[in-house]
């Protein structure tokens, strides 16, 4: 069976360096890349299914997003901003040594995706949002803050997988095979007899240093990146989603890129791209 290799590269934040992992699929020499990012407290993991079913034509590449998985946690916690995720991501694109890459971004991944393809000269050749959009729910965004910034910690790893399931029911139907994969790829074991989500709890400093005020200026900046694409964007949206309302999509259709936008039934927030017809519609966009 076809196994990833994990690979580190060093970046550079205002602290210092750092390092960020990804697992790499496929022939190594393949100029075909498509980037897969997660979501805020998920990991490279999360794409597996869809690599796998996808290295036989591309090389996929996972990063584990700084401060989650297998990357290093920053030296100043401040810098946990999408700006310098995106700094992160010039970097890995320069190390991997192709002139352009297709972009697969769930949530936080897709809007690290919308600032670098709004960038002048962006090496993305086309990019899937997966249920994310330039709309900022200040309310939301406290209450992620507060769900994010808890070091929970687990008597068993079946008490943590529980939680897990829980508070991803949004992610749709899944099988009990499914959802232990899901929490086994976010949770680790503390060595203390315990088990803990996998990220730098800090993560959460810029979601509860964010104001009414400044969430509303951020939503400007990221309406405005969004017009700035020039590629094509493919958009998913589950149709039950509370983060991307099917308004912010719709808009999305119509100005800068012109998104083709696509619901799943069912489904929260947001599809996790492990079930074929997923996989399908994810494969159809970048093979075509």
């Amino acid at each position: 069976m076809n196994q990833p290799q994990i690979k580190t590269v060093q970046c550079l934040s205002p602290a210092g360096l750092h390092e960020m992992a990804y697992r790499e699929w496929g022939d190594p020499a393949n100029p075909h890349v498509i980037v897969c990012v997660h979501g805020v407290t998920r990991v490279a993991d999360d794409f597996d299914a869809f690599a796998r079913a996808m290295s036989e034509r591309c090389r996929v590449v996972c990063p584990d997003v700084v401060g989650r998985g297998r990357s290093s946690w920053l030296k100043d916690p401040r810098h946990y901003l999408v700006s310098q995720y995106v700094s992160d991501m010039v970097t890995l694109v320069a190390r991997l040594d192709v002139p352009q890459v297709d972009w697969f971004g769930t949530s936080m991944g897709a809007l690290i995706g919308m600032g670098l393809a709004s960038l002048p000269d962006a090496p993305v050749r086309r990019m899937l949002m997966n249920d994310v959009g330039p709309t900022l729910n200040f309310d939301a965004l406290v209450r992620i803050g507060d769900y994010i910034g808890q070091d929970l910690r687990f008597a068993s790893f079946e008490q943590g997988r529980d939680y897990i399931r829980t508070v991803s029911a949004p992610f749709g139907p899944h099988t009990d095979e499914e959802w232990d994969k899901l929490a086994r790829d976010v949770l680790r074991p503390t060595g203390e007899g315990q088990w803990r989500r996998h990220y730098d709890p800090a993560i959460a400093l810029a979601f509860r240093a964010l104001t009414a005020e400044g969430a509303q200026q951020g939503e400007a900046a990221l309406w405005a990146a969004y017009d700035g694409i020039r590629c094509p964007v493919l958009l998913v949206r589950g149709s039950e989603s509370d983060l991307l309302t099917a308004e912010t999509a719709r808009r999305m259709t119509e100005r800068g890129p012109q998104a083709r936008l696509v619901e799943l039934p069912g489904v929260g927030h947001a599809p996790t791209f492990i079930h074929d017809d997923q996989i399908a519609l994810a494969r159809s966009f970048f093979l075509d």
